[in-house]
């Protein structure tokens, strides 16, 4: 399977960027780093933790790493980033019922590991998450996106902290947050989208031992420029990616029209 080279890479600080001419290019080549991570570290440890992400932004890069024949998924411990409040696994807008639909009922890996949306106590059910991610990990790779606000996971600026004591914590959305779920299509209007949400920690992410960070899009330009160009501060959580010793951030000609 031929590599996919981007039209231009650079780094900043610890994080390598790569752009490539479009969303179904820069997915391609997403895959190709994830499948290699997972192939290899299967081969050396035997079996392999991965994360993963949700939303419209992901949809391509989850379609070509299930168009990959060479990743033995039955040595694969899976685990996702966040879920609504009080959602049912089966709705639509359900982050469960997404990665089922578009990966793990395709790749079938050998463990997955799902926040209980619907758990009655929510405190409960963050320190029963955490318990798996501390057991299972750390991740060997963590596939994640950024927000239209800069999040990674929902770690919303007002709630973003670097130095989190937790792994997995609930959190109010902000409107900018619950605004871009209810334009992706997931929700008929702003009022519908729930307000409260489990999430995997940045701390949680930051332990992967790599991060690949996948960012189509011209709607996600802002958070691109603010996360290579800003202070790394909670202001633009995603900045802290600037930090990470083996992340790729993997652009398109949309989402870096900014810079």
């Amino acid at each position: 399977m031929a590599s996919v080279c981007p039209l231009k890479e650079w780094q900043v600080e610890s994080l390598n960027v790569r752009v490539y001419p479009d969303k179904r290019a820069l997915s391609k080549a997403a895959a190709e780093t994830v499948a290699a991570i997972l192939k290899k570290t299967i081969q050396t440890r035997g079996r392999a933790v991965a994360i993963f992400a949700t939303g419209n932004s992901q949809l391509e890069f989850l379609e070509a790493l299930c168009a990959r024949t060479d990743i033995f998924w039955k040595r694969v411990v899976a685990f996702h980033l966040d879920e609504y409040v009080g959602i049912s696994p089966n709705y639509r807008a359900s982050f469960r019922r997404y990665l089922r639909e578009h990966l793990f009922d395709a790749v079938k890996p050998a463990t997955v590991h799902y926040l209980t949306g619907e758990a009655p106590d929510p405190r409960a059910e963050c320190e029963r998450y955490s318990r798996l991610l501390s057991q299972e990990g750390p991740a060997d790779i963590a596939c994640i996106g950024i927000g239209e606000n800069g999040h990674i996971a929902f770690n919303d600026p007002h709630v973003a902290d670097f130095d989190d004591p937790a792994l997995v914590k609930v959190v109010d959305l902000d409107e900018a947050c619950r605004r871009q779920q209810a334009g992706e299509g997931w929700f008929a209007t702003l009022n519908d989208v729930p307000k409260l949400a489990f999430t995997q920690t940045i701390p949680a992410i930051m332990s992967a031992r790599a991060i690949s960070c996948v960012v189509p899009d011209r709607r996600k330009a802002e958070a691109v420029r603010n996360t290579l160009k800003d202070p790394i501060a909670p202001t633009c959580p995603a900045s802290v990616l600037r930090r990470h010793a083996n992340c790729i951030l993997y652009l398109d000609q949309e989402s870096v029209s900014l810079l």
